[in-house]
């Protein structure tokens, strides 16, 4: 057998076919079109990425099938999760996630974990930028805080998606951390959150950079500080002399809250090993794209990207986090 396979290869070498003809065919691809689940709203991070996504595989044919994006909103993305949770052994559906991985379940008590679902891959980090109307007075975070804690409790008001999510979490640690209390006002998508923002109908939001961007753009809303530990590296400029590099630190403005949120993808439970390689191969493939780095130098993402046991590693550890983070705000359902 050893010398008829060799010989094989003779053959194929003298046809002057390529070593790619000889691979085995996949282990596994879709064989009808993929559900791509976003558990949140139109227009807000996820919902952008993922219809990237799609645009992406469409247009440079990474996929034999179609990727069809579907909103599932529901129960602060609840009604996704479980819809994933409940097609076992599904290769035909993913879900992007969001830090509402975490903090639904945990505020809402609905019968769902992560460990629920299959750990696919991260594609990104987000980052959370403390936003105000361009028209108002305040150039600093500085100048922000100062304002808040010279008014009554209360009376300015920060926009964020959604109730006991990340940008109340972070209402929460910024309110803690300054001293004086806020009055939050929920959304179901940070592009409405924007939006109100615009119209003045909010002081200030913690939106993702790819939520506010446009707006930053028209020159409608000034970024104050990121909250990360380091200055964020994109240098492009969006505004004037102004690129995402310019921003500070919310740290190094005095306020000492720092979050980033997880831009990962799962699949339901019981799906095969070579299902999940198909994916990470794929999205591993979707990264090597222009239109995927012009997505990360828009929105400024943290391009971390992890699968397997370091990404497995990786969520148990942002688990606890927002456990703690929820609990100190007192948004854990009560059991």
């Amino acid at each position: 057998m050893k010398h008829l396979h060799a010989f094989g290869l003779g053959v194929a070498a003298a046809l002057g076919l390529s070593a790619m003809t000889l691979q085995p065919a996949a282990a596994w691809e879709p064989t009808k079109p993929v559900e791509f689940i976003v558990p949140a709203g139109t227009g807000g991070g996820a919902d952008q990425m993922a219809r990237t996504l799609q645009g992406i595989i469409a247009k440079h044919s990474l996929m034999p099938t179609q990727l069809i994006v579907i909103n599932k909103s529901g129960g602060a993305g609840g009604e996704g999760f479980l819809d994933v949770k409940n097609s076992k052994a599904n290769p035909h559906k993913i879900v992007i996630t969001l830090s509402n991985l975490f903090t639904t379940p945990l505020a809402t008590g609905i019968p769902f974990n992560w460990k629920d679902l299959t750990p696919v891959a991260m594609l990104a980090l987000d980052e959370f930028v403390l936003w105000v109307n361009a028209e108002k007075p305040y150039k600093t975070a500085q100048e922000y805080v100062e304002a808040i804690k010279a008014a009554p409790d209360g009376q300015f008001k920060m926009g964020g998606t959604g109730s006991k999510q990340e940008d109340q979490i972070i209402t929460v640690a910024l309110e803690k951390a300054i001293g004086k209390k806020l009055t939050y006002i929920p959304y179901k998508g940070g592009g409405e959150v924007a939006v109100q923002l615009v119209g003045g109908h909010i002081d200030s939001s913690v939106n993702n950079p790819i939520e506010a961007v446009s707006q930053w753009r028209g020159e409608k809303v000034r970024p104050l500080c990121v909250f990360d530990d380091k200055q964020l590296t994109y240098t492009d400029k969006i505004v004037g002399d102004l690129s995402w590099s310019s921003i500070p630190t919310c740290k190094s403005a005095g306020i000492d809250v720092e979050y980033l949120m997880l831009r990962g993808i799962f699949m339901p439970p019981g799906v095969s090993k070579e299902q999940v390689a198909y994916f990470v191969d794929l999205f591993k493939k979707v990264r090597e794209t222009p239109e995927w780095q012009q997505l990360m130098k828009d929105g400024a993402f943290n391009q971390t990207f992890m699968a397997g046991d370091e990404f497995k590693t990786w969520v148990e550890g942002a688990e606890k986090t927002h456990k703690g983070l929820m609990q100190e705000a007192g948004f854990l359902a009560a059991n």
